[in-house]
């Protein structure tokens, strides 16, 4: 494994690649266009060739020139275009097409493995079909599959779409491990880490104390929970802690609410140690010098670490009734995994 030379388009924060390192790739290098990413990676890749850019505008023969051969293709393209999450903004059609410079790494590289991740949605995009059509046309087999971070012992529901390509065989389906499910209980840093408010103050929104309000009609006065602002999905803006966290996003929507010695209910938003939690990053992972803001956007951003462990181990082991490699490269078979593992329908 440690063989696997791998690159990180749309690197991000480095969740894709923490994961991959923890099953024992080498992780060579990274691109994003967004600084406080390729700092963040930097800090946790050492050794690795950095490109803070677009990556349009990189070629990938300057990235080989740096990098060596590349073995494994990470790539988790834009995906707020593809999402309600811009509102009523419009979509861009050029952020979706993103997307479509795997085909031209993919060409100049020639990864022996390509994973592309992004949100659920991307799948009704008009030119996804294209995507696996001209991946499949260099040669690659392919598998489409929808997992959620939470059967991978990751605290949090988080439904992703990840697209598997192997040059020499269809990739074997990825499978939950046998970890219990975590609670987001467990992301918590320990009371009294961080300074709390009075939940009900002159100034608090009324939209706040309303969701608490439901949580404690529901939960009784002595138990804690967690406020969830931006998003609605029926259940009353507020979730248990006996459940995994919600869809982390890249902005700050979760506050934990506890009851008092005094008998008044204590609030504050989590923070970024125990988002970090959320997403699975171990405890080892650095952040760069930004604002919490950034912080959170980083970890938002990202791919869960331990989904992308469990993804590369299963590529890189050998199945013999998966090997097709002798077979034409074009016309690859592909496979679609997208209802193969159980999972919720939970609103980011």
């Amino acid at each position: 494994m440690s063989d696997i030379r791998t690159f990180d388009m749309f690197c991000g924060g480095g969740g894709s690649s923490l994961g991959a390192r923890a099953a024992g790739a080498r992780i060579v290098g990274g691109v994003d266009l967004w600084a406080p990413a390729t700092d963040s990676f930097t800090l946790n890749f050492p050794g690795a060739a950095v490109f803070n850019k677009d990556l349009r505008q990189l070629t990938p023969s300057a990235v080989i020139k740096k990098t060596g051969d590349i073995d494994l293709l990470l790539s988790s393209p834009e995906c707020t275009h593809h999402t309600c999450a811009r509102g009523s903004k419009p979509q861009s059609e050029e952020s979706k097409e993103t997307a479509l410079q795997v085909i031209r790494y993919a060409k100049a590289m020639k990864p022996r493995w390509i994973v592309l991740e992004n949100v659920v949605h991307m799948r009704p995009w008009a030119r996804y079909p294209e995507l696996k059509e001209k991946l499949g046309a260099i040669g690659y087999h392919l598998r489409e599959q929808i997992l959620d971070a939470s059967n991978f012992g990751v605290p949090q529901k988080r439904r992703r779409l990840f697209l598997l390509a192997d040059l020499k065989a269809v990739p074997q389906a990825v499978l939950p491990n046998d970890e219990a499910v975590l609670s987001a209980r467990s992301i918590l840093d320990p009371e009294g880490t961080w300074p709390t408010t009075v939940l009900r103050t002159p100034g608090r929104a009324k939209d706040t104390l309303a969701r608490a309000d439901r949580a404690i009609a529901q939960l009784g006065s002595k138990a804690s929970f967690l406020l969830v602002y931006y998003g609605s999905d029926g259940a009353g803006g507020w979730q248990s802690l006996d459940m995994p966290l919600r869809t982390v996003t890249t902005i700050d929507r979760f506050a934990l609410v506890r009851p008092g010695p005094d008998g008044k209910h204590r609030m504050r938003m989590l923070q970024p140690s125990e988002i970090r939690r959320a997403m699975g990053f171990p405890e080892g992972y650095v952040f760069p010098d930004v604002t919490r803001r950034e912080r959170v956007k980083l970890l938002g951003n990202a791919v869960c670490s331990p989904v992308m462990t469990a993804i590369v181990r299963s590529l890189c082991q050998p199945s013999v009734s998966h090997e097709i490699a002798s077979r034409p490269a074009v016309g690859r078979a592909w496979c679609s995994d997208a209802r193969s593992l159980p999972s919720e329908r939970v609103a980011a």
